[in-house]
């Protein structure tokens, strides 16, 4: 059995109903803080809980035949980290380590830990490769450096494993169009976009466009979060696949291509047939002009690449949003 903390979130539900298909089973722990308890697929055993409840914990771990653990439980707007930094600190360091005593408590070795491309901060290279040094500049990125940190320290001392796996842009949604993007706030580029198509909000906002970027506007790399679920599933199967080896890796996941704000906005325009309107707001404090991953490290180690572009990406969140205008609150709960 797999444990997903934050498995009703975004991307833990989708790595849910796809380890599901798969055929393994399924365990999973959310606080529904920013979950939604209809996204998680209905194979699976929900618990309702937060990680830092060590009762909690002990009763989980205790009750079930836990192979590995996958961790996307935590709080991730960067806005929000700098102005409520304790918050980050606790929901994502402390919290996580009460999840790591109880796994080293019952002898679990597996772990793979949802991080971030925030903990490279502003870089100076145009592709991102894992050998960058860390240099987050706010307490989201620096949250997520210190758990990287704890678990190289402990993996040293303790029977155990992990991959760390560094995202960038996430987006899309499940092809059947069941499960997607629904948070509140929203703070990411194509559900802002498709949301304001939608006739949701009356523009969208571009923060900047005389960066040093051909179009003046901030470049990300956006990656399917189908593909970003595989690569989780691959190295899931990479650590459970070891024995003696003692693993402990960290990948980047994106797509490698980089896209503007405007070449976003256009290509969202293109899928719907609908024109946006924009309007301009001065810079965000912090925001790079480029973020774009190098995946060759878990390209070569794992196998993975990405399969989706950036137009069939657009195309799932879209359908997506077309289905659930309203996100969740029109789909039954399976868990009633």
């Amino acid at each position: 059995m797999i444990l997903i903390t934050g498995g009703a979130g975004y991307i833990g539900s989708h790595v849910v109903r796809d380890l599901a298909d798969k055929g393994y089973s399924v365990l999973v722990l959310d606080n529904l803080s920013t979950g939604h308890v209809e996204s998680v697929d209905e194979r699976a055993i929900f618990i309702r809980g937060d990680m830092g409840d060590r009762g909690v914990l002990e009763e989980i771990f205790a009750a079930y035949p836990i192979k590995a653990v996958m961790h996307f439980a935590g709080s991730c707007l960067v806005g929000e980290s700098v102005n409520f930094p304790l918050k980050y600190y606790h929901n994502n360091v402390s919290n996580t380590v009460q999840l790591l005593h109880k796994m080293i408590e019952h002898k679990i070795r597996s772990f793979i830990f949802s991080s971030t491309c925030a903990t490279y901060g502003i870089p100076n290279q145009e592709t991102i490769t894992e050998f960058l040094t860390p240099n987050p500049i706010n307490p989201y990125g620096k949250s997520k450096l210190m758990i990287e940190t704890i678990l190289n320290s402990i993996s040293e001392i303790y029977d155990f494993q992990y991959i760390t796996l560094r995202y960038f842009n996430v987006a899309g949604a499940h092809h059947t169009g069941e499960i997607g993007e629904d948070h509140n706030p929203e703070s990411h580029l194509i559900p802002n976009i498709l949301g304001h198509l939608q006739g949701k909000t009356p523009y969208i906002e571009i923060f900047g466009d005389d960066y040093p970027t051909p179009d003046g506007t901030c470049i990300r790399d956006y990656i399917h979060v189908t593909d970003l679920s595989e690569g989780h599933i691959l190295a899931l199967e990479y650590l459970l696949q070891s024995s003696s080896q003692k693993i402990a890796e960290t990948f980047n996941l994106g797509n490698e291509r980089g896209v503007s704000v405007l070449e976003m906005i256009k290509l969202c325009e293109q899928v719907t047939g609908v024109k946006a309107y924009v309007k301009m707001q001065p810079r965000r404090i912090g925001d790079p002009p480029r973020l774009v991953a190098s995946s060759r490290k878990i390209k070569d180690m794992l196998g993975w690449s990405a399969k989706y572009d950036i137009k069939t990406t657009i195309e799932t969140a879209w359908n997506w949003y077309q289905k659930h205008p309203n996100g969740y609150k029109e789909k039954n709960n399976p868990h009633q």
